[in-house]
């Protein structure tokens, strides 16, 4: 915060220890929560607005620079063609969108990443095991632009905004289920309103209390929870994830330290699990969320965020603990113990 008034005021010029610094912020809302002084729900705005002053001014750091040219020319930032979107349901008897009573919007995580896709099918099975009327936009969606917006590119995101709410609209979308507390953070804040946005979580949770989705299997599992950073802190859904893991016969459900409210960030918002400004090393937000999930005697780590799940699954591989602990969306957890769909 310093820094960026004495840079708004010319005491110090930009240099790339500064746009290191500023980009690294990964907008967790922990310092918000915190914060005992009156500005504190500015704070992360504040951040924002120094990266759309720096966007403006063409002091783009590199990694950054490169994150919005791959979304702005692939609508992701994993330079995948967009017609390879929706591969992740090529197995699958999930309709194309026309008009069911809700969108299932995936993100580019969930569409392109192994660790995504996984809890992407898990979740579209649930949703049909549980008979809900659901689509997808498959190679037509587009990115939704949460991390576009933190990293102040304005004219990118407002492109992204106006496509997927023009596309909504002319769908006639009224009900989205997001896969990512990213998207279920952008369209509920920044885009005009016309739709009801729930994060799959509170589906799920729902489902499960309505008896629709009913488990079979008693798993043996002991499970702790990461709160993702725009599910908790900046959704304020800290409940459902955990009503989800309790209802299920044979999971032990332990918590960390740091939980809810204070939950320790995995270090990937913001960008950063593409631009890696918080760095991998041993004090890695990532890695030190890991050995706090490690320090319970847990055997699985569950996460309601793609992102969540490709940050700390990383750190797991490089703290060597492989067999010891692994990743597991919630969506995956409840699809081991529910009666499956058949896609014969």
């Amino acid at each position: 915060m310093w820094l960026i008034r004495a840079w708004m005021e010319g005491e110090i010029k930009w240099s790339e220890s500064l746009g290191k610094i500023l980009y690294s912020c990964t907008t967790c809302n922990n310092c918000v929560q915190s914060c005992k002084f009156p500005f504190n729900n500015d704070i992360v705005n504040i951040i924002i607005a120094a990266r759309e002053e720096a966007v403006a001014n063409g002091l783009v750091m590199p990694g950054v620079a490169r994150f919005f040219r791959n979304i702005e020319a692939y609508g992701n930032p994993y330079r995948e063609l967009r017609e390879n979107r929706g591969r992740w349901a090529e197995a699958m008897k999930i309709e194309p969108y026309t008009g069911q009573e809700f969108l299932f919007y995936v993100g580019c995580v969930g569409s392109f990443d192994e660790k995504g896709q996984r809890a992407a099918k898990a979740l579209g099975e649930l949703l049909l095991t549980a008979g809900i009327s659901f689509g997808i936009l498959g190679s037509a969606e587009e990115c939704d632009g949460n991390e576009i917006h933190i990293l102040g590119e304005s004219r990118i995101f407002q492109m992204l905004r106006d496509r997927n709410a023009g596309l909504f609209e002319k769908a006639g979308v009224k009900k989205i289920i997001t896969l990512s507390p990213h998207s279920y953070n952008v369209f509920r804040n920044e885009y005009p309103a016309g739709f009801e946005v729930f994060h799959y979580t509170k589906m799920l949770r729902d489902l499960i209390k309505e008896g629709k989705l009913k488990s079979t299997s008693k798993l043996n599992m002991r499970v702790t929870y990461h709160d993702p950073c725009f599910l908790g802190r900046h959704a304020g859904e800290y409940e459902a994830p955990r009503e989800i893991l309790k209802a299920i016969p044979g999971v032990d459900l332990v918590e960390m330290e740091r939980n809810r409210e204070n939950a320790f960030c995995c270090g990937g918002g913001s960008g950063n699990f593409y631009t890696d400004f918080s760095g991998g090393g041993e004090n890695s937000p990532s890695r030190i969320r890991v050995r706090e999930a490690y320090k319970t005697g847990a055997n699985v780590l569950a996460v309601a965020c793609p992102t969540c799940a490709v940050m700390l699954g990383e750190a797991i591989k490089d703290e060597g603990i492989e067999e010891k602990l692994i990743i597991k969306d919630i969506s995956e957890i409840v699809k081991e113990s529910a009666f499956p769909h058949n896609f014969q």
